[in-house]
């Protein structure tokens, strides 16, 4: 039963960040940088999930393409916020 919950969970996500403006989804990403920046350094966790929010920021200051569109949007769903 909790695995159905799950996969209900992950999947509304997407339509989550679709429905934030720029500034909340830029909001959260600060905050979840926040967050990560308080792990240790030497964590491949929070190097990783470092890159992917800086990532996402770059694409977020940029005129997207839609393939960068596409790819941003799912950046933001992998990070379960």
């Amino acid at each position: 039963m909790e695995a159905m919950d799950t996969t209900t969970n992950t999947q509304s996500s997407t339509p989550r960040w679709k429905q934030m403006g720029e500034e909340e989804k830029t909001a959260a990403v600060h905050e979840e940088m926040k967050r990560i920046n308080q792990l240790p350094a030497t964590s491949t966790y929070a190097t990783h999930r470092l890159r992917v929010l800086n990532k996402i920021l770059q694409l977020m200051s940029l005129k997207r393409t839609v393939s960068q569109d596409e790819e941003l949007e799912l950046l933001f769903a992998g990070l379960h916020l």
